[in-house]
């Protein structure tokens, strides 16, 4: 199944959407989100070493860079795939909708605090949610754009929606997060340092599993 375009594949009646040969380098996203998890640690460390440790402009760089930094990767992943050819690819799509959608949760932050709510108690969960899957959320619905661009029709791109183990697996992280995040703080957990910052934020973004999913679909694809 090496080298097989999605529209080939779909062709045979496969009922899945191969990877392609030179196409979705999930494999080279997954190394961006290992780099935002170390950077968020080593940062997280740095400012509470500072005595920062409940600092809101300082919590906001830890969670950017805990469950964004990926994204600011994969972004310049997708720029540089589209000055380098024409052509689009579901990595690349995935790329850019987490770099629009990494912006969202800046703003609600801001005005939460601006509201007075209590960022460190179970009302303030929403936020690493935000931080950790809004470029998540973002993501799916750019990969949902490019299968209705690839596919030609909504009932189309519906079909390989379902049919493709990443998107499949982006909605599964989106939807589990926000509950787990609940639980956590329910139970007691509250982030009054930036390292259990750090590691509340690295804990909810599951953004590497739908990219982990498209490297072993590779892997699959190629053997």
């Amino acid at each position: 199944m090496a080298g097989q375009s999605i529209e080939e594949h779909d062709a045979r009646g496969n009922g899945a959407i191969a990877p392609e040969e030179h196409g979705e380098e999930f494999g080279e996203l997954l190394k961006y989100t290992a780099a935002g998890f170390g950077g968020g640690l080593l940062l997280a460390g740095a400012l509470d070493s500072l005595g920062l440790q409940r600092s809101g402009l300082a919590q906001w760089a830890v969670r950017t860079l805990s469950g964004e930094g990926e994204s600011l990767f994969e972004g310049l992943f997708a720029l540089r795939r589209r000055l380098g050819r024409s052509g689009g690819s579901m990595a690349e799509a995935y790329g850019w909708g987490k770099l629009v959608g990494m912006m969202a949760p800046w703003t609600v932050d801001g005005i939460s605090r601006w509201l007075g709510v209590d960022v460190y108690g179970v009302q303030g969960f929403y936020l690493p949610y935000l931080y950790a899957m809004s470029d998540q959320i973002g993501a799916n619905v750019s990969g949902w754009v490019f299968l209705r661009r690839r596919q030609g029709s909504w009932t189309s791109a519906a079909c390989a929606y379902v049919r493709h183990p990443v998107m499949l697996a982006s909605l599964v992280v989106v939807a589990a997060v926000p509950f787990a995040l609940a639980v956590a703080r329910l139970l007691g957990f509250s982030p009054t340092t930036q390292l259990l910052t750090a590691a509340e934020t690295i804990g909810a973004n599951l953004c590497w599993v739908p990219p982990l999913v498209g490297w072993l679909g590779e892997r699959r694809g190629r053997s």
